[in-house]
């Protein structure tokens, strides 16, 4: 008997991809305008490598930018990047078509619902709470505050515990296979995939038991397991 839906939050409940290019991109034009010396082109590649070597959690990537650019520490410039960021991801930042239904159909069934993510604790608290979908969940399971993050299987079960679910009255949603489907697939969860982002071209290997291209169609599958004998 299913239980509980776990989801994964980025790229699965809102697009993040997408969303996360816009703001980057418009922060290195304001960064420009404010007077930071290079072409648009030059800083989005020095910014993409920031990235890429401190991870999308670091801090300071308009600070590291602003350096590696000027050689010096720039407030003004920073200070314009960073607001700018913040403005664009606040206009932009809106669960996928169908999702506010999705979970009230969801909870309307009788299900506990979560969230398990990787990133900051109080980053993906913010992202859920501006999109207005946070009263929805039940519990909300950050890498950083568990130490560990995707694919460990201890993080997955750290998530179960929290939820006081087991594996088989379970499903996961997520959009990747390495890192969301297949540990919980591993784990004896019902594994759904959502094909959004950047990964939903990702080769599968048959870790996933449903496939979805809106999270509307999670109703569906719901009902279907609940109504099993």
């Amino acid at each position: 008997m299913i239980r509980g839906v776990l989801f994964d939050l980025d790229d699965t409940l809102y697009n993040s991809s997408e969303f996360v290019e816009i703001a980057r991109r418009e922060a290195v034009k304001s960064m420009i305008d404010a007077g930071l010396d290079i072409s648009f082109e030059e800083a989005m590649n020095i910014l993409n490598k920031i990235i890429q070597d401190k991870g999308s959690n670091y801090g300071k990537h308009f600070d590291d930018l602003v350096k590696a650019i000027s050689g010096r520490y720039d407030p003004k410039i920073i200070t314009t990047g960073i607001i700018t960021y913040h403005n664009v991801k606040v206009a932009l930042l809106r669960p996928y078509p169908h999702t506010i239904k999705t979970l009230i159909d969801l909870k309307a069934r009788g299900l506990k619902l979560g969230v398990i993510t990787d990133g900051l604790t109080i980053k993906q608290w913010e992202k859920l709470i501006r999109m207005g979908i946070h009263p929805f969940f039940d519990e909300v399971i950050t890498s950083e505050e568990f130490g560990l993050g995707k694919p460990h299987l201890e993080f997955f079960k750290y998530g179960l515990k929290r939820m006081n679910l087991k594996p088989d009255e379970t499903i996961y949603v997520g959009d990747r296979v390495d890192k969301d489907i297949k540990p919980a697939k591993d784990l004896g969860m019902i594994t759904v995939r959502i094909l959004k982002g950047k990964y939903k071209e990702m080769e599968d290997n048959k870790y996933s038991d449903y496939t979805i291209n809106s999270i509307q169609e999670l109703v569906e599958i719901v009902d279907e397991l609940m109504n099993k004998k």
